[in-house]
């Protein structure tokens, strides 16, 4: 019953340019940006494999996702000089277990922190992503390459939108549209050492949201797919952005979702969309918005 039997590797990660893709651009990706270089792993793969180590601009990534916590997370695999193996034991706490080949130390996906071994309190560099649809990313990211599912995993892999679009109902993976269940959706966001969840329900009403965490403005926003979200530090508390089409705009100033305009940049943070309860049970700090 070892995990890694029930949810298999690809035999290998296999790129290709959008033109040549057989995702639809309406599916859900985990993009990633190392050295300039874009990729894009969807949801409906990823979901499956529960991890999977590629190589981008020459640099490892371990490009992970939990779909019972509903986490998507890229680190660094390199660990003591050496790039890390690892394979899937299971879960703890609703999330995924990963067992590195080396020592036998069990890693927490949510926050890549080991629990138990040899490596146990080492914790995997992150390494910044953002969940959008292809759409979204290619228009960002033109050049990008986009993983190509393994025809070994054909049948396994999630053909309809229900889990991407929030209407399964499953018990594990399904999803409560209200706000504040436990299955429930939230963006959650740690910024100087201060974690805040987010309603997701509140963003798609509003659009935009202007808020201050840890002393710092920021914003976060969903595009008008209802799906692609982002989040960025204000310049300034009194810069208050609202969403314009697939923009924010301040006033005159109008900034992109890739952060740039023709007179800004805006810093990107991370931000997760996942369920309530696995932000809780990780962030048992957090505090909520609204």
């Amino acid at each position: 019953m070892a995990a890694d039997r029930i949810f298999r590797q690809p035999e290998a990660v296999v790129m290709v340019a959008p033109a040549a893709s057989d995702v639809a651009p309406d599916r859900l990706v985990v993009g990633v940006v190392v050295n300039g270089e874009a990729r894009a792993y969807p949801l409906q793969f990823i979901g499956y494999h529960h991890f999977l180590t590629d190589t981008i601009a020459g640099r490892p990534v371990l490009v992970t996702y939990c779909t019972v916590c509903r986490t998507g997370r890229v680190f660094d695999p390199v660990l003591d000089g050496a790039v890390e193996r690892f394979r899937l034991v299971g879960m703890d706490e609703f999330n995924a277990m990963l067992e590195d080949q080396a020592t036998g130390s069990w890693w927490r996906q949510a926050n890549g922190e080991a629990l138990v071994g040899p490596r146990r309190g080492t914790v995997l560099a992150e390494l910044p992503s953002v969940q959008v649809t292809l759409r979204q990313w290619t228009a960002l990211h033109p050049e990008t390459r986009v993983m190509r599912g393994d025809p070994r995993f054909a049948d396994a892999y999630d053909r309809d939108y229900a889990y991407e679009r929030g209407t399964s109902r499953r018990t594990l993976t399904g999803t409560d549209p209200r706000s504040w269940a436990r299955k429930s959706w939230v963006i959650g966001v740690r910024l100087g050492g201060a974690d805040r969840a987010y309603d997701w329900n509140a963003l798609l009403r509003l659009g935009a949201i202007n808020d201050t965490l840890a002393g710092r403005p920021i914003v976060l926003v969903v595009a008008t797919d209802s799906a692609s979200f982002f989040a960025f530090e204000r310049p300034d508390a009194a810069t208050i952005f609202a969403r314009e089409g697939d923009s924010l705009r301040a006033g005159d100033r109008a900034v992109g979702f890739g952060g740039h305009g023709p007179r800004d940049t805006l810093r990107v943070i991370t931000a997760s969309q996942e369920f309530w309860h696995s932000w809780q049970s990780f962030h048992p700090g957090t505090t909520r918005y609204p």
